[in-house]
């Protein structure tokens, strides 16, 4: 009988992991896949996850990044140094991953990896979760699935606020890379193109945040991979979805949680995931803690928490976002090329700065470009 048992070994299962574990809590992590696993995923993290752990990411980063590049339609390019404290880390998903699972199991959680759940059962007082290799037990559950995983479902949220956004990446190895963070709006649609540099080289990927017409994923990817004399129809390509906040809704029941993306926490404007998994999981495993010590609003507690803090501004995100992939050349124009912008949403993705701190005047700054006489008209 574990005291809490977390399906998915990602950012948010391995965060909570360590902080159960940390505080003395038998844990145990079950994950389909064996690691350590390729993941499709941009992989920038903030820094500000350091904040929130006791032990040097050092070991799991590819390349720490100051460098911002945007074009449009692979022209008109701009380049800003961010202002944060400090860089963007790059991260290949599947070291990574591995290397936050690694620091719970220094903590005496334990894994089991390439262990898919195949069901869960409610028992007066327990979790009872069936798995190929047989039953395990748990007075409190973390899903920490994924946006593909099954367990909110069968935890009974079936009707779970979110987007789904579409995604497709590729994997380019080359030996001498740009050494910075480059973002292509012109080419797609409802969302952009993204290509982060690791140390062996680049992850190029697109995708789609606000729906609309069918697009040529593929087509497209090639398209801007020129840009970098780059022949991805020969690289390993994956498609996968995002699953964006959409509001705010309930994210606990009988003794158990959703964090991550089975959670939907993705921000809507800028698809980042990484660090509102960390986030939502370490503040599920410290939920879970106080709940075993007795408190018994633990678990909502944790659904209020990820809303307000989280949830709020991602509110201000949707409404930005909603506008900017709208009128994506208006936006290009007035926000991204205007250097003090792209500053902010550095702070923003390093946790300085809230999306609620600036997205009332980027909105009116948008919203004037479209009157007749009062800005850039497109």
């Amino acid at each position: 009988m574990y005291d809490c048992v977390i399906v998915g070994a990602g950012p948010a299962g391995g965060s909570a992991a360590y902080h159960l574990a940390k505080r003395g809590r038998s844990v145990l992590v079950l994950e389909k896949e064996t690691l350590p696993r390729y993941k499709p995923c941009g992989g920038g993290v903030s820094p500000q996850v350091a904040q929130w752990f006791d032990f040097d990411f050092s070991p799991a980063i590819s390349l720490k990044l100051r460098s911002v590049r945007y074009t449009w339609n692979k022209e008109d390019p701009v380049e800003v140094e961010l202002a944060s404290q400090e860089p963007i880390w790059m991260v290949r998903r599947d070291v990574f991953d591995h290397f936050l699972i690694k620091q719970a199991q220094l903590q005496e959680a334990e894994l089991r990896d390439g262990t898919e759940v195949l069901g869960i059962s409610w028992h007066s007082d327990h979790w009872e979760i069936k798995t190929a290799a047989g039953l395990v037990q748990g007075k409190y559950l973390i899903a920490a699935d994924g946006g593909k995983g099954k367990l909110a479902q069968l935890l009974g949220f079936k009707e779970r606020k979110r987007r789904l956004a579409g995604a497709l990446e590729a994997e380019a190895p080359v030996e001498h890379q740009d050494h910075a963070v480059h973002f292509e709006f012109g080419l797609v649609k409802n969302g952009y193109i993204w290509n982060f540099p690791k140390a062996d080289g680049y992850s190029v990927g697109i995708g789609t945040f606000r729906g609309g017409e069918p697009q040529d994923f593929k087509k497209i990817l090639q398209n801007y991979a020129t840009l970098f004399n780059l022949d991805i129809s020969q690289a390993r390509q994956y498609g996968h979805p995002i699953c964006l906040w959409d509001g705010k809704q309930k994210l606990h029941t009988q003794n158990a949680l959703l964090a991550g993306e089975a959670a939907c926490v993705v921000d809507p404007f800028s698809a980042e995931g990484i660090r509102p998994s960390i986030y939502s999981g370490m503040q599920a495993g410290l939920a879970i803690d106080r709940a075993l010590g007795g408190d018994s609003n633990a678990l909502s507690d944790y659904s209020t928490l990820i809303n307000e803090e989280w949830g709020s501004d991602m509110a201000w995100a949707q409404r930005l976002a909603g506008l900017f992939y709208r009128v994506p050349h208006l936006g290009y124009k007035l926000g991204v090329k205007r250097p003090s912008a792209t500053r902010r949403m550095g702070l923003i993705l390093s946790g300085e700065m809230r999306y609620r701190d600036i997205a009332d005047r980027a909105i009116k700054r948008l919203t004037a470009g479209l009157v007749p006489g009062r800005g850039t008209t497109i």
